[in-house]
């Protein structure tokens, strides 16, 4: 497959810097709140539990929503309002934490309603990025946007412990704020053309179409399923890591921190040499890495339970972030390529319920496999789980893409080309 390098629209440079803007602010201060929670309240377990459910329910409730939001609205709105919305969440517990009156109640809501915009944000980017650039360029935009999100990760958890340690708690808030007050002003002057006059529909006739259209097409439904099955897989073995690494491969902390770094790497290199892989490969090819990544990944920490060793579950997260980010630039530019502008947003939160809707299905899994069969049990069924994905997309219509041209012909020919 042939790969197009071409200067990027001004306007998708100025979304996609916003969107680095807000990826930034969001990680900071997803890692300031357990800190506040922990520091300024002493948190238990349970109640940083909580809190990280706060962060991930809205996923779930509101995805589909939103989506038919950024199909109905003019998508520069909502994307504004998204990021004012977690900017003026984070503007609050900055109040709050100086004027001490914060409380645990409090910072959960807070962490919800921030949540809110995130998923917003989340869905409507999908849907603006091909408003914004040539179909040649998807791939391009969507390493670019990749990069940005891989660099948030390594950085961004790391930033907010620093503050947090050197100038308190509500240091990370603050820069959260900033970061988040600079991606508006760059969205204010965005230019986004307007969606289709379509007729405005039922809502549910708008979502049983989408849904419809994300079945019936073997390409979409090929990336839906696998990303439920890889988030299943990735969460069993997310909910056992740390005990397993600590009790088992007599992991320091620090150990710990550098293999849950080590995706974020990943995710920095697999963005990196994405365009030369995509030069060699086939579209489907590039996408085959992805659950190639995870079962090699699943592999290398399963390894562990005959050779325990910290290197193998380094290995194992570089590979779960080197893997996914390639599937990531490739399956969303597809998806883009593939859907109708007009439907971009709905069928965008059907893969985010897919992604955020498997998370809990995995740790509840990995509850009751450990119960009985252990951390043990627990590595041995992800493995299995990561191996049937990768069969699976080995023998689908997507493994078979050559081009993004030839993804988009799935609209008149499901069966692929």
């Amino acid at each position: 497959m042939s790969s197009v390098t071409s200067k990027l629209p001004r306007s998708f440079v100025r979304v996609g810097w916003s969107g680095v803007l807000v990826q930034f602010a969001e990680q900071v201060s997803l890692a300031a709140a357990p800190l506040v929670a922990v520091l300024v309240f002493s948190a238990s377990p349970a109640q940083t539990a909580v809190l990280q459910v706060a962060h991930t329910l809205p996923f779930l409730l509101f995805a589909i929503p939103v989506g038919l939001l950024v199909d109905r609205l003019n998508r520069r709105t909502v994307l504004i309002v998204s990021e004012s919305l977690r900017a003026v969440t984070l503007a609050l517990a900055i109040v709050l934490l100086v004027t001490e009156v914060l409380t645990f109640s409090q910072l959960v809501l807070i962490g919800f309603l921030g949540a809110v915009g995130t998923v917003a944000f989340s869905v409507a980017m999908p849907a603006v990025v091909p408003q914004l650039v040539d179909r040649d360029q998807l791939i391009q935009a969507n390493r670019w946007v990749e990069l940005g999100r891989s660099a948030a990760l390594i950085a961004g958890p790391a930033s907010a412990g620093m503050l947090a340690s050197w100038l308190g708690a509500s240091s990370a808030f603050v820069v959260a704020t900033t970061l988040c007050v600079l991606g508006i002003l760059l969205l204010l002057r965005l230019d986004i053309p307007p969606q289709s006059g379509a007729p405005r529909r039922p809502i549910l006739r708008d979502l049983r179409e989408a849904a419809r259209f994300g079945w019936s097409t073997p390409v979409l439904r090929t990336i839906i399923l696998t990303s439920f099955g890889f988030n299943i897989g990735w969460f069993i073995i997310q909910a056992i890591f740390v005990v397993y690494a600590v009790d088992i491969l007599l992991m320091t902390p620090v150990h710990v921190g550098y293999a849950l770094a080590a995706s974020g790497v990943g995710m920095a290199v697999g963005a990196a040499v994405s365009p030369a892989i995509t030069r060699r490969l086939s579209l489907g090819g590039a996408a085959l890495l992805g659950p190639l990544g995870g079962f090699g990944a699943a592999l290398a920490l399963a390894a562990t339970l005959v050779a325990p060793t910290s290197v193998l579950a380094m290995l194992s997260y570089f590979l779960f972030g080197f893997g996914p980010v390639i599937w990531a630039i490739t399956t969303t530019s597809i998806r883009q390529a593939i859907t109708p502008v007009e439907m971009l947003g709905r069928v965008s939160s059907l893969l985010v319920v897919a992604t955020y809707g498997a998370r809990p299905v995995g740790a509840a899994l990995a509850a009751l496999v450990s119960v009985f069969w252990g951390t043990t049990g627990c590595l041995l069924l992800a493995t299995a789980l990561f191996a049937a994905q990768l069969l699976y997309v080995a023998l689908s219509p997507l493994a078979k893409l050559r081009s993004l041209q030839g993804a988009a012909a799935t609209n008149a020919d499901p069966s692929g080309g």
